[in-house]
């Protein structure tokens, strides 16, 4: 086994925790959206939020199709969160750019 072969299986840990770590950093932002600052929703980019979610789909497609967790576990999650900032952003601002 390769040197870079042996670095990628010991990060493979990490690695799926860095996948549910990152989506869930959207949560602060989700919170502010909906419970205390929705009136600052105009201010959010629907065409970026829409963006962030369809590559999180393709992502998690991805890693379905090849059965890797470690793709698909973080970016499934990242398109939950993703949604979830359209809707409100739809919700508080409109079809906003």
């Amino acid at each position: 086994m390769s040197f870079i072969e042996r670095v990628g299986k010991a990060l493979e840990p990490l690695m799926l925790a860095m996948g549910l770590i990152s989506p869930l950093a959207t949560l602060p932002q989700i919170y502010k959206l909906y419970f205390s600052h929705s009136e600052s929703a105009e201010g959010l980019s629907l065409v970026t939020w829409l963006l962030y979610t369809f590559i999180a789909s393709l992502w998690t497609i991805y890693g379905l199709y090849h059965k890797n967790p470690t793709i698909w576990v973080g970016n499934g999650l990242g398109f939950i969160m993703y949604v979830a900032m359209v809707i409100g952003i739809i919700a508080h601002a409109g079809m906003t750019f």
